[in-house]
């Protein structure tokens, strides 16, 4: 017995490293919003980009992009909604883009954090003019987080694209598993990512322009990744409290969020007429659903939902539980 405690005993210090996250400020400030930038209560930095319509915008769309990418991965959607009367805002997310400490994982609560200040800049930047949150993967997780004081705020919708609910319990216990000790004994080594059979869009001009794109994160720290499972998961339980109205887009060629994910999420949330919320599953489209190919039917669809939230769908790809794709996917799972 004592020889198999010396033998385990190093993998039990190796488990005692704890993943990293960011250094946080003491400072303490007014949030301020500029034409370039949006400051936080720390003083720390979220570079911006803002689409703006030609006359007075109809709408106003904060977009929070996914995992290693950063605000201009809302570009050429900002771009369609500007042509429509809707004005965009896109900002990087700490750790991401042109943030400081890039690449190190902020925090699930630092990041919803930010994301409630800037909705709060921006309800007084535009009283009266409507506000919707449109959040892409990580950043759909992000916004699930807020929806317990969403309702306090300005905000009258949100968009879910692909949103990021990849948590813990319905990870395979073998990558779960995998993660956990990885995140707890080698956090700061970095993974790429090739030779995973993934397929995020079929935009593969798209694809290959983000992978020359120097802000796009290449290698992640896998310290960040435990950090995003610990969001996905907290995303994944905050579906329940769902009372905005909101507007969920799903690709069934989705490589990156499993099907029992989004299964686990639709089972969770409050039943729709309660709710107010309406889903879409595209067949033809994949995670990076508003870059993909097929990006103008999805885009029309956003659009026409901001523009009124009960209105049918250009589409007509809606879906609920009930919906023969829909049972065919989670019976599957």
């Amino acid at each position: 017995m004592n020889a198999l405690v010396y033998l385990l005993m190093p993998f039990w210090l190796l488990a005692c490293a704890t993943p990293g996250v960011q250094v946080t400020s003491d400072t303490t400030q007014v949030p301020i919003l500029t034409p370039v930038d949006a400051s936080m209560a720390d003083g720390y930095r979220l570079p911006i980009s803002i689409w703006q319509p030609a006359g007075e915008p109809q709408a106003i769309v904060l977009g929070l992009h996914g995992f290693n990418d950063y605000r201009l991965a809302f570009a050429a959607p900002a771009e369609y909604l500007a042509v429509n009367g809707i004005m965009t805002y896109a900002y990087d997310q700490r750790g991401f883009g042109e943030t400081e400490q890039r690449g190190i994982w902020p925090g699930a609560d630092v990041l919803q954090q930010d994301a409630r200040t800037v909705v709060q800049l921006l309800c007084a930047r535009h009283p009266g003019i409507p506000l919707y949150l449109l959040g892409e993967s990580m950043g759909g997780a992000v916004v699930m987080n807020l929806l317990q004081d969403a309702e306090a705020s300005c905000l009258k919708g949100i968009i879910l694209v692909a949103p990021a609910v990849w948590g813990w319990q319905v990870m395979p216990v073998l990558q779960r598993s995998a993660l956990w000790l990885a995140a707890h004994t080698a956090p700061g080594q970095t993974l790429t990512g090739d030779g995973l059979e993934i397929t995020p869009s079929d935009n593969i001009e798209m694809l290959r322009a983000l992978g020359r794109d120097p802000l796009v994160i290449k290698a992640t720290r896998i310290d960040a990744m435990f950090g995003l499972t610990n969001l996905m998961e907290s995303a994944l339980l905050s579906s329940r409290q769902l009372t905005l109205p909101a507007l969920i887009l799903y690709g069934e060629n989705d490589d990156i969020i499993p099907p029992n994910s989004v299964c686990a999420m639709l089972q969770g949330l409050p039943e729709p007429q309660a709710a107010r919320w309406r889903m879409v599953l595209y067949p033809d489209g994949y995670h990076m659903l508003t870059r993909d190919l097929q990006a103008a039917v999805v885009l029309q669809d956003m659009l026409s939902w901001i523009l009124d939230p009960t209105a049918s769908l250009p589409s007509e790809l809606e879906v609920d539980t009930a919906t023969p794709r829909v049972r065919t996917m989670c019976e599957a799972t």
